[in-house]
């Protein structure tokens, strides 16, 4: 059963004529007979009583209310495939990292919506692991977050690096370790960390780092927001391993201190493959069929725009 022999069938219920239904349909009269009789054939019954004006049989009154139904779901259905290839949608989902929305995002989306002000936007933060899950469930169209292959090895899914960055170490002004330009290991792992909670991939890269050094992280609270971590590491010793961008307002704070990582020493068995620093990567993740819809894909290219520029 196709839906152009449905479509037939309508044009014939409601013309009571094989000719005029052939003419709205836009096709010869001899093809709307065979596809009619090809759907009697498919269903085992006669439709019409062929007589001088096309009626209905019993098996025709059954199918005529479901016919419409499915007809009617066919042409919703296609024209909103078309709206989504026009480039017309009522709203586009975004989750990203705290930093990415704090810093990067918000021009962004100033751009989008002077380009696409019919779109809603809606945008939310969110940890790596849990922006990539409901990315991968349908409920945001593009994520902006750490990498974490394991979440985005599915071949539906685009993963494209935007930028990589230095992790560095946030502290009070007088911290002890604010006396180094660079903090040596053996000196940072002294002191008490605050970490973010599990699922945000900022946690798993620290406690990598940590594990590949054979070093115990000594983890007292794990927060969420950025402005948590500067009010706890403002208050004492505590100190919060975080990347550059999340740094920014604190380098600006003349009670907060940020210092850079000294280098692992060559006798590590593990300094070969952390050779370019402690850094991590933000990576554009949506799947390959949203890369097909204009205003996606043209948020798409705004992101990897902006993120190029310096913050």
């Amino acid at each position: 059963m196709r839906i152009e022999q449905l479509q037939a069938f309508l044009a014939i219920a409601e013309s009571g004529n094989f000719g005029q239904a052939a003419r709205k349909c836009g096709i010869t009269q001899s093809t709307v007979s065979r596809q009619i009789q090809s759907l009697e054939s498919d269903l085992g019954f006669p439709l019409f009583h062929r007589t001088a004006q096309a009626k209905l049989t019993v098996a025709g009154e059954k199918l005529l209310p479901r016919a419409r139904k499915i007809c009617q779901e066919w042409a919703i259905a296609s024209q909103e495939i078309a709206d989504l290839q026009a480039g017309k949608q009522p709203e586009l989902c975004i989750a990203a990292i705290h930093s990415v929305c704090s810093h990067y995002l918000p021009p962004i989306l100033q751009k989008f919506c002077r380009d696409f002000p019919e779109i809603q936007l809606r945008v939310t933060a969110l940890g790596s692991d849990r922006a990539l899950k409901v990315l991968r469930d349908g409920l945001v169209d593009v994520a902006v977050v750490m990498n974490n292959r394991f979440l985005t090895s599915s071949p539906d899914m685009t993963v494209e690096l935007l930028y990589e960055e230095q992790v560095e170490i946030l502290m009070a002004a007088a911290h002890p370790l604010a006396k180094y330009e660079k903090v040596p290991w053996s000196a940072l792992v002294e002191y008490p960390q605050v970490v973010f909670k599990d699922g945000y991939g900022m946690q798993r890269l620290v406690q990598e780092w940590f594990n590949y050094q054979d070093i115990s992280l000594k983890i007292v609270m794990e927060l969420n927001t950025l402005d948590a971590f500067r009010g706890v590491v403002r208050q004492g010793e505590i100190i919060a391993l975080l990347p550059q961008t999340a740094l920014l307002e604190a380098r600006q704070d003349p009670t907060l201190a940020v210092r850079s990582l000294a280098e692992l020493p060559e006798t590590n068995a593990n300094s070969q493959k952390f050779k370019q620093g402690f850094t991590r990567q933000v990576v554009l993740v949506t799947s390959s069929d949203r890369l097909n819809i204009p205003p996606i894909a043209h948020f798409c290219d705004l992101v990897r725009q902006f993120t190029q520029k310096p913050v």
